[in-house]
């Protein structure tokens, strides 16, 4: 009998178990549904902020049609001034070429020019020396005419301006004026030029250019060379000197020497006007002028006076001043376009 029991109620026993497991299974994949909802739920929710943060111009409301046309005229406009721009820049590419082209031209048309300069120099060097001395001579001398015409012409134009004037008339005293002689001692040099007096440190200068000459003896150029000097005491000495090979000479032996001549030198300042007045230079103590004459002897010192036209009245009371001290005057007159110039050709100054 107990037996028989157990054997009907074994199958009981194994149908309530496999009805839990099911029973269970199925509660596992309810919860794994819910689960798995809820994630989609939220994966949907990021899906769809994420498509609305990346494209929020479709959001926006669409351009009207005005707004369209607007848009194009705006192009239009920003179209034609590009195709401007760019026609202005081709313009003005094309104008650069030709001032280039013009400029290559008178370039080329001065280096032809400079050639025939130099051969026209060059020919009238050969001529020069071709001519003899007495036809230099007479050339140097119509130019010094011409020159003193031209002075001339000048003066009696500044004594037509003094006469037009309305001046009250002046008593002008009276210098004695000695035979003039050729200056051959110390010799100080000023220039009165619109009133001012300023001294000329020509010796200085001369003494620079002296030492500039041995400076260029070891140079391989050749030929006309020019150079300055300067500035001294406000003034800068302007000059051309000529460089040269020789064939010499000398105890029966031949060589070569390196020969420099001065050919040419102006002096000028560096800036105008230069100087003092001459009214405040006789007025003070201890002035350019003082200094200059300290030491030295007025029977072996002359004074010449590089005036211009405008500064005849000053030079008259300059002299004066010089003769109450002893001084022996020389003016050396110059037009008023001409700087203080010299050269080997030039002459010394007459003293009075």
């Amino acid at each position: 009998m107990t037996q028989a029991r157990r054997r009907s109620g074994a199958p009981e026993l194994g149908q309530d178990a496999f009805l839990d497991i099911v029973a269970n299974l199925v509660g596992i994949l309810i919860i794994l549904v819910v689960i798995l909802g809820s994630r989609s739920h939220e994966v949907a929710d990021a899906i769809r902020q994420q498509t609305e943060a990346s494209s929020p111009a479709a959001a926006e409301p669409l351009p009207t049609a005005d707004e369209l046309q607007a848009k194009l005229l705006e192009m239009e406009r920003e179209t034609a001034r590009a195709a401007a721009a760019l026609a202005e820049s081709q313009r003005l590419e094309a104008a650069i070429q030709q001032s280039d082209m013009q400029l290559a031209l008178v370039s080329r048309q001065r280096g032809e020019l400079l050639d025939l300069l130099a051969a026209a120099q060059q020919a009238w060097e050969g001529k020069q020396q071709e001519l003899g001395s007495e036809a230099v001579e007479r050339g140097k001398t119509e130019a010094q005419i011409i020159a003193a015409r031209t002075q001339l012409e000048q003066l009696q134009r500044v004594r037509g301006q003094a006469e037009q004037a309305d001046r009250p008339v002046v008593a002008v005293a009276h210098l004695p004026t000695p035979m003039a002689k050729t200056v051959f001692g110390e010799e100080l040099h000023f220039r009165l030029k619109g009133g001012r007096l300023a001294v000329v440190p020509i010796e200085r200068l001369i003494e620079e250019i002296q030492r500039d000459f041995q400076r260029s003896v070891g140079g391989s150029r050749e030929g006309r060379l020019d150079a300055a000097v300067g500035p001294i005491q406000g003034f800068v000495a302007r000059y051309e000197m000529d460089k040269s090979q020789e064939t010499i000479t000398q105890g029966g032996r031949v060589g070569t020497a390196t020969r420099i001549q001065l050919v040419g030198l102006t002096v000028e300042p560096l800036s105008e006007p230069h100087g003092q007045k001459l009214e405040t230079v006789l007025a003070s103590k201890g002035n350019a002028l003082d200094i200059e004459l300290a030491g030295r002897s007025p029977e072996k010192t002359t004074v010449t006076v590089w005036v211009y036209p405008d500064s005849f009245a000053e030079f008259r009371q300059l002299k004066e001043h010089l003769y109450a001290r002893g001084y022996a005057t020389a003016a050396r007159p110059l037009p008023m376009d001409r700087p203080i110039s010299g050269g080997p050709q030039g002459s010394k100054s007459n003293a009075q």
